[in-house]
C-alpha cells in the first residue's frame, strides 16, 4: 500500500508521496526530489537552482519497508532511509549511492590567485571564499549517481524578490542519470533553467586589460589591431573608467589589496574627457562594448548621481550619507539599475562586467550577494526580449542561467594553462559552459612567447577568448611577443573571428538542446580512455580539441597525448587523417595545435575577409569525407547541410531557411586535394573548392589526380 498528497491508497502513477513530514517527488525516471518539512509545509516555489520541477510527468511505483520508501521508475529503484533520507539506486544491476569520491566535480567560484592548483570538494552553497580554487560537486558522477544539496538555497517569488528558507529543513535532489551524461545534463536543465542564448559578438575576441588607459590610447589602440588585420567584437574597459585615486581622504579601502576609489559610477574626465564620443567611436569599429563593477561601497556623496540616488533611497543629500549597496532592498534595487546603469546603457555600454571579490555576506543572511548580483543584472540587461549577458563570477548551482563567468586573476605559468581546458570541460558537469579566463594569465610572468600563444590557441577553441592582464606586467598584444608569436596569434584571432558560424550555432544547441560547445569526452564515447584524457575535449558537434599545455622539446616541437575515439580522425591544419580508438602522441610546432575533425564534418566559417563584421553574408563551409549532418544557425535564419561520400565522390547538399541571410558559400572539400565539381550553377572554381549561390542545390565533387600526381604518372 502507499499513501499519497491526500492519503488515500491508490495507483501508483503520476504522484507524489508524502509521509511523516517527508516529500518524495519523482521528476522524471533517473532524478527524485526528497524534502523533509519542519513544519509541515513544503517548498513549491521556484529556487535559486531550480526553475521547474513539472517538466516530465514519469509514471513509477513506490512502496515501503520498515525502514525505507522505495519507488521504481521505468529505469531505475531507488531506496531512501526514512530516517536519515540517505539514497541508494538500482544502476546497471549494482546498488550505488551519491558520494563525493565518485562525484567527477563541477566547477569553483574562481581562480583568483591560482597557478594551477585546485581541490575537489563537495560543498553547500554559500561555503566559498575569496582566493581558493575548490571544485564543488556536480550531477554527474562514475557509479551513475548524485546528489544536490537544495536546503540554503532562497526561493525566488513571484515579485522577484527572495526569501530564505526555514530552518531544518532538507531539500535535496537525487540524479541516477547512470553514463548517459549527455541526456542527464538535459534533463538537469529542464530542472534548474536552460542557458540562455548568447549575442554573437560574445563569441568573437574580446580585448581587456586592468589599466587606466586615456581615451585616445583606447581607441588608438583598437585602430593598431584593425592595421595589423586581426578582428576584435568586444571592447573592456576595466576599472580606471571611473574615479579611482582622487576620491575624499575619509574613505579607506576595506581591503588592503585593494583601494579607496574600488567602487565608481562617475567618469574620470582627465582620461575621459568625452565617454558618449568614445563610446561612439567604439561603436563604429564594430565593438560592443562592457564596463567593470566593483559595487560593494555603494554610491558616496562625490558621484555624480549621488543626489538622486539618495533622493531615491529617502536619503537627505544634504547629509553626505553613502547609499549603502543592498540589492535585498527593493527600493535601492530599482534606483541601482534607473540611475546608476540605464544611462549609460543609453550611451553605449552593452553589458556590464560584475567583478565581485568581496565575500558572500549580504543583508539577507545566508544570501549570497554575488548571486543577486548575477540574477538582477541579468534580469535587468534582457529586459523587454533582448539578448543581453553578463560577465561574472560563479555563484553556485544555477548560474548557468546567468552567463558569462570569468574565472579570476591566474597567475602566468604553464601550471595555470595546465588547469583550463580541464576545469572550462569539467564545469559543463553542473551545467556551467561559458566561462570566460584571462587568456595569457592575468598577473606576474616575463613575456614568454611560447606560453602566450599556447595560451591563446586554447582561448580560440574555448568558449570566449577573452585576453586581459593586470597593469602590473606585459600586456597581451599579439606584437609585444615578438615576429613570430604576432603572426601566430594573428592568425589564430582570425581563425576565432571566422568560426564565428561554427560558434554561433553551438551557442545555439546550448540554448536550445542543452549541448555544451566544450564537452568531456565521455559525454559521447564509453570507452576508460575518454575519462582519462583530462585537457581534451569536444569542441562543437564536430571538433576534438586537444590544447598544448607544455613546452616544446629541443626540436622546436610539442608532445600532446591524444585519444581518438573510433573512426578517422583529419588535423584541420594539416589534413593529416588518423585511425581512432588509439591513443596517438601528436607533434606540432608552435604555429599548430592537435584538433580533429570526425568523419563527415561539416564546418561553417566566415569568408575571408577583413575587418570586424559579424554578418554572416558570405561563408566558407569545410567538408570532410563521410556521412554527416550539420544545421548552422544565424541570428535570423538557418542552413541545413549534409554530405556523403561513396566511392571517389562527396555529395554536398545545401538547404537556406526562407529568412536566411547568406548570399554566397564557398565549399571547401577538405579532404580533397583535387576535384572534379558537378553543379547546377557556381560563381568560380579552385582545386578543392567551389564558390555557390547559397540556395537549395547539391554539389558533387569527384576526387581526380593532384598536378604532381598527373605529372609522375
Amino acid at each position: 500500500m502507499s499513501i499519497y498528497d491526500d492519503g488515500r491508497a491508490v495507483t501508483p502513477k503520476g504522484c507524489t508521496f508524502v509521509k511523516d513530514g517527508v516529500r518524495v517527488s519523482v521528476l522524471s525516471e533517473r532524478m527524485i526530489r526528497i524534502e523533509r518539512a519542519a513544519d509541515g509545509v513544503f517548498t513549491d516555489a521556484p529556487t535559486q537552482t531550480v526553475i521547474d520541477r513539472s517538466f516530465a510527468k514519469p509514471d513509477f511505483d513506490v512502496s515501503e519497508t520498515k525502514d525505507k520508501i522505495v519507488v521504481v521508475t521505468k529505469s531505475r529503484k531507488f531506496y531512501i532511509d526514512k530516517k536519515s533520507l540517505a539514497v541508494e539506486c538500482d544502476i546497471a544491476g549494482k546498488r550505488v549511492r551519491p558520494s563525493s569520491r565518485s562525484n567527477l566535480g563541477g566547477t569553483a567560484r574562481t581562480l583568483d590567485g591560482t597557478f594551477g592548483v585546485v581541490r575537489m570538494l563537495k560543498g553547500a552553497r554559500g561555503k566559498d571564499h575569496f582566493f581558493f580554487a575548490n571544485v564543488r560537486g556536480g550531477v554527474m558522477s562514475r557509479n551513475g549517481v548524485a546528489e544536490l544539496d537544495d536546503s540554503r538555497a532562497f526561493t525566488i517569488n513571484a515579485d522577484g524578490s527572495v526569501s530564505p528558507r526555514k530552518q531544518g529543513i532538507k531539500d535535496k535532489y537525487v540524479f541516477a542519470f547512470g553514463d548517459d551524461f549527455a541526456g542527464g545534463l538535459k534533463e538537469y536543465y529542464a530542472l534548474t533553467g536552460f542557458t540562455p542564448l548568447l549575442p554573437k559578438y560574445a563569441l568573437g575576441n574580446w580585448w581587456s586589460r586592468y589599466h587606466a588607459y586615456t581615451q585616445e590610447e583606447y581607441i588608438a589602440l583598437m585602430d593598431e589591431f584593425a592595421a595589423r588585420g586581426i578582428p576584435l567584437t568586444v571592447a573592456t574597459i576595466d576599472m580606471d573608467w571611473h574615479i579611482v585615486d582622487e576620491v575624499p581622504k575619509e574613505f579607506k579601502p576595506h581591503n588592503p589589496t585593494q583601494c579607496a576609489g574600488w567602487t565608481g559610477y562617475t567618469f574620470n574626465r582627465k582620461l575621459f574627457p568625452d565617454h558618449v564620443k568614445f563610446f561612439a567611436d567604439l561603436k563604429s569599429r564594430g565593438l560592443a562594448v562592457t564596463m567593470n563593477l566593483h559595487p560593494r561601497d555603494g554610491v558616496r556623496y562625490y558621484e555624480e548621481m549621488y543626489p538622486e540616488m539618495a533622493r531615491a533611497c529617502g536619503i537627505d543629500p544634504a547629509s553626505k550619507k553613502t547609499v549603502e549597496f543592498d540589492l535585498t532592498d527593493e527600493k535601492f534595487r530599482r534606483a541601482y539599475f534607473d540611475i546608476l546603469h540605464h544611462p549609460y546603457e543609453k550611451e553605449g555600454v552593452d553589458f556590464w562586467w560584475i567583478d565581485w571579490q568581496q565575500g558572500t555576506k549580504s543583508r539577507l543572511k545566508g544570501l549570497d550577494p554575488l548571486w543577486l548580483l548575477n540574477h538582477y543584472h541579468t534580469e535587468d540587461i534582457c529586459r523587454d526580449g533582448k539578448k543581453g549577458i553578463i560577465l561574472s563570477r560563479y555563484a553556485g548551482p544555477g548560474s548557468h542561467r546567468y552567463p558569462i563567468g570569468f574565472s579570476g586573476d591566474t597567475i602566468v605559468c604553464w601550471k595555470s594553462l595546465k588547469l583550463q581546458p580541464w576545469f572550462t570541460v569539467n564545469a559543463a558537469n553542473i551545467g556551467y559552459t561559458w566561462w570566460s579566463h584571462d587568456i595569457g594569465g592575468h598577473m606576474f610572468g616575463k613575456g614568454d612567447a611560447e606560453l602566450y600563444v599556447r595560451w591563446l590557441q586554447f582561448g580560440v577553441f574555448s568558449p570566449v577568448n577573452r585576453l586581459h592582464s593586470t597593469k602590473n606586467g606585459i600586456s597581451k598584444e599579439p606584437w609585444l611577443y615578438g615576429e613570430e608569436a604576432e603572426r601566430i596569434a594573428g592568425d589564430f584571432m582570425r581563425l576565432r573571428h571566422r568560426l564565428l558560424p561554427y560558434l554561433y550555432t553551438a551557442n545555439v544547441l546550448t540554448a536550445k538542446e542543452g549541448v555544451p560547445i566544450c564537452a568531456p569526452l565521455y559525454y559521447r564515447w564509453s570507452s576508460p580512455l575518454a575519462r582519462e584524457v583530462r585537457n581534451e575535449y569536444l569542441f562543437g558537434s564536430e571538433l576534438i580539441v586537444a590544447p598544448v599545455t607544455s613546452k616544446a622539446a629541443r626540436d622546436g616541437l610539442a608532445r600532446t597525448t591524444v585519444w581518438l575515439p573510433k573512426g578517422t580522425w583529419t588535423d584541420i591544419f594539416t589534413g593529416e587523417t588518423f585511425a581512432g580508438e588509439r591513443l596517438v602522441t601528436v607533434k606540432t610546432p608552435l604555429d599548430r595545435l592537435p584538433v580533429f575533425a570526425k568523419e563527415g564534418a561539416i564546418i561553417p566559417m566566415l569568408a575571408e575577409r577583413e575587418g570586424n563584421s559579424q554578418e554572416f553574408d558570405a561563408l566558407e563551409v569545410r567538408v570532410f569525407k563521410g556521412a554527416g549532418n550539420y544545421k548552422m544557425y544565424d541570428e535570423t535564419g538557418s542552413i541545413s547541410f549534409a554530405t556523403e561520400t561513396n566511392g571517389g565522390v562527396t555529395r554536398f547538399d545545401i538547404k537556406p531557411s526562407s529568412d536566411c541571410k547568406t548570399e554566397t558559400i564557398k565549399v571547401v572539400f577538405a579532404s580533397l586535394k583535387r576535384a572534379r565539381f558537378s553543379v547546377p550553377e557556381y560563381v568560380s572554381a579552385t582545386e578543392n573548392s567551389v564558390t555557390v549561390p547559397c540556395k537549395t542545390l547539391t554539389v558533387f565533387a569527384e576526387e581526380v589526380p593532384s598536378a604532381e600526381e598527373e605529372k609522375a604518372e
